[in-house]
């Protein structure tokens, strides 16, 4: 039996994986391809491992080390139907867990500690932590969900790109360049969108913040919007004692200055990222292994 624990962050744009001894020293990091199980199960699942080999080799061990050691994955979806289960049963660890992102983002900022998480990336989901106990929302899937995420600004923009088009809504200089970049043909854009992934829509998200800052009209529409989804969501965890919240994710810094002083006077910053969450839960699991054992 080995002494070693991998926590996996499975993002919608990049899977990360770090290796740590029972005490929690990462010794060995490594990365691969999206892992967004509710779009893309199988892919999903080899990014998981070969990340964890990746962060294997880079410590120096074996690929057959992964039979051995305990792991904990955090994904978006994974509280949706069996997507988790499936990913779970079929994963190579000695013993291994699925939990959502949300949780590995809360743990990760928190340690365990009270408080709020909202992570923003490609997807978007919040987690709240009070007297020890769990509360997640948000984290369906871009269609459905997701408000704010990298992938709902890229998809709204397309949209109201495509309303300025039809002359339903005004245009601007963001639209105009959308346009210019299909050849100002509004099916190529409808083609785009029928077979994009939610990490091929999130590529427009620093457009959209690069073109807010210079008070474009569209660009500050839906910026605007995510934010006050943002607050919703917020509302919709926070209690009067709440000691703080953390923005986590690509577009966290973004977003801060959009926000109502409300949440912005409850903002702390995180202890450590999604990664260094799920190492710490693997690491419980581990230690809860190994005393199993004895």
């Amino acid at each position: 039996m080995t002494e070693l624990a991998i926590g996996i962050d499975g993002g919608g744009t990049s899977c990360r994986a770090a290796v740590a001894d029972r005490n929690g020293n990462v010794i060995g990091r490594g990365k691969s391809g999206p892992a967004n199980i509710l779009s893309d199960l199988e892919n999903s699942l080899l990014n998981i491992v070969e990340s964890a080999r990746q962060a294997l080799s880079d410590a120096g061990l074996a690929a057959e080390t992964l039979s051995s050691v305990a792991a904990v994955v955090g994904v978006a979806g994974a509280n949706v139907g069996d997507y988790g289960r499936r990913i779970e049963k079929a994963l190579p660890f000695a013993e291994g867990r699925v939990v959502t992102d949300a949780l590995i983002a809360l743990q990760g900022a928190l340690g365990d500690a009270d408080g709020i998480v909202g992570a923003f990336g490609t997807g978007s989901v919040y987690n709240a932590r009070k007297d020890g106990r769990l509360n997640g929302i948000g984290g369906w899937g871009f269609v459905v969900g997701d408000q704010a995420s990298g992938a709902r600004l890229g998809r709204d923009l397309l949209e109201r790109s495509l309303l300025a088009h039809d002359g339903v809504r005004p245009a601007s200089p963001i639209t105009d360049a959308v346009m210019t970049e299909y050849g100002n043909d509004p099916e190529r854009i409808v083609e785009f969108a029928h077979s994009a992934r939610p990490k091929d829509f999130a590529r427009y998200a620093p457009t959209v913040f690069q073109h807010a800052a210079k008070d474009d009209a569209v660009a500050d529409g839906i910026v605007t919007d995510a934010a006050t989804a943002i607050g919703e969501s917020l509302e919709a965890l926070l209690w009067p004692e709440c000691p703080s919240i953390c923005l986590l994710g690509g577009l966290a810094e973004a977003y801060e200055p959009w926000l109502s002083e409300r949440y912005r006077s409850l903002l702390a910053s995180p202890k450590g990222d999604a990664l260094q969450g799920a190492v710490e839960l693997a690491v419980k699991l581990l230690n809860d292994r190994q005393r199993g054992a004895a």
